[in-house]
């Protein structure tokens, strides 16, 4: 598939896929018979798993390892395992961070949901007593 066809369906910009390729984390590509680029389909499921490591904090150095590892062949195995157990630590204790953020975040937002209902009260118990009792007649002109 040539790079318009691989931006589209990866998500990635044109641009994006040619550093990529640059500075190593995707292979280079195939070229036609007029020297472009031409991606065979499986890159696509290495370009997804660069997202994920991408978005759940991995640095672009670490994916270059292990993308030079990926490459070396399969006696590389356990040590990208290692790698990927090292990042998986990383990424549940930056969860457990957020989970605590979270928490004081619905805390807050609980304490104003709270001061807003007595806010409401206190202005529904004033507008009744403004009305007068309850059943009076207002006087006629």
């Amino acid at each position: 598939m040539k790079i318009g066809e691989l931006a589209k369906r990866s998500g990635l910009s044109a641009h994006t896929i040619r550093y990529y390729e640059r500075i190593g984390l995707l292979p280079y590509a195939d070229r036609d018979a007029g020297g472009r680029r031409d991606y065979d389909e499986s890159i696509l499921v290495w370009i997804a798993f660069l997202d994920r490591l991408k978005t759940t904090g991995m640095p672009i150095r670490e994916m270059l390892h292990y993308a030079e590892l990926r490459a070396e062949g399969g006696h590389t195995g356990p040590e990208r395992r290692r790698i990927l157990e090292a990042h998986r630590d990383r990424v549940r204790t930056h969860l457990a961070d957020l989970q605590a953020c979270l928490l004081v975040l619905d805390t807050k937002i609980d304490t104003y949901v709270e001061a807003e209902k007595r806010t409401h009260s206190h202005d529904d118990t004033e507008h009744s007593h403004k009305a007068g009792p309850i059943g009076a007649r207002s006087a006629r002109a």
